[in-house]
């Protein structure tokens, strides 16, 4: 309000628009390129190429393309920085509303967004989180980590860092590997060594549903005794050794019998030639060459 010539009040415009000056212009972008900051490492330490990667869900008719981890998530925040840095926002991800617990449901990490496998998780609940290592929590000591064949190939060093990076967190640990090419003999073998030297336990699933009914089953047996799995072994010597032997088609009770005796111990048979063992009473030729390559043929057949 002002005061004109003949004492009338006269009325100011009312500011609408704000200019921003210089400095609050280059403020708002040091603020966007901090925030961007942690994104971008993300992107760096998983190695992945924006330009080549589908960002659309795929329909069912693509359950076989390859998802990339964290592909979803990076496309989000982009999307979000462009669109806050004209309101001088701060940036972020957008997560669920509420923080659930490890009990309630499942927690999927967000690179984990926009992977067709969250499809397929529909008899138990679930929920994204930004504060676990793993790709999935189903218990408070159980976590699983998710690679398909197919991106194995083009980053076989992915799910290296990925098992480092979790440290000793968990005791319960799968690393849960969609085979999705046919070929996949020695991408299984490298991908097992790995899994082997990380203390993973490897589950195999050849589709997408069957991939999610492993994940729902693992938190709905979060809570469960492990006796319904564990095999019924007999705590006496002999019948474990019985056991071992009769596992060799057409060995019985009775050729455990004779062998023992012949033999004295279990690496008596085990270092035993195939005449040898031919050479026992009820054992023929067909029996002791079953039993010779049994104890002396690789359990891996190299090319």
């Amino acid at each position: 309000m002002s005061e004109d010539l003949n004492g009338q009040h006269e009325q100011r415009p009312k500011k609408r628009f704000h200019i921003p000056t210089v400095e609050e212009i280059e403020k708002s972008r040091l603020e966007i390129e901090k925030r961007l900051a942690p994104i971008e490492s993300m992107q760096e330490r998983i190695n992945i190429d924006l330009s080549t990667s589908s960002l659309q869900k795929p329909s069912e008719n693509q359950e076989s393309s390859t998802f990339v981890p964290g592909s979803a998530l990076l496309a989000s925040s982009a999307a979000s920085s462009n669109n806050n840095s004209n309101n001088n926002d701060s940036v972020q991800v957008s997560t669920t509303a509420s923080k659930p617990t490890y009990n309630s449901s499942v927690l999927v990490n967000e690179v984990q967004r926009g992977n067709p496998l969250l499809a397929c998780i529909r008899n138990v609940r679930w929920s994204y989180s930004r504060e676990i290592l793993s790709d999935f929590v189903v218990g408070r000591f159980a976590c699983v980590l998710f690679l398909s064949i197919k991106y194995h190939r083009l980053h076989p060093e992915y799910i290296s860092k990925r098992i480092d990076g979790l440290g000793k967190s968990f005791r319960v640990r799968v690393l849960l590997v969609h085979v999705d090419t046919d070929d996949s003999k020695l991408p299984l073998r490298e991908i097992n060594r790995t899994a082997l030297l990380g203390d993973m336990t490897v589950l195999l699933a050849w589709s997408l549903e069957e991939a999610g009914r492993y994940i729902e089953s693992l938190k709905t047996f979060e809570n469960r005794q492990p006796d319904i799995i564990k095999e019924r072994v007999d705590d006496a010597h002999m019948a474990r050794i019985a056991n071992a032997l009769t596992s060799v088609r057409s060995v019985n009770k009775t050729d455990v019998l004779t062998l023992s005796s012949n033999f004295g111990s279990f690496t008596g048979v085990a270092n035993a030639t195939a005449e040898e063992l031919n050479m026992c009473p009820g054992i023929g030729e067909q029996k002791a060459q079953r039993l010779f390559k049994a104890f002396n043929e690789p359990f891996v057949y190299e090319k």
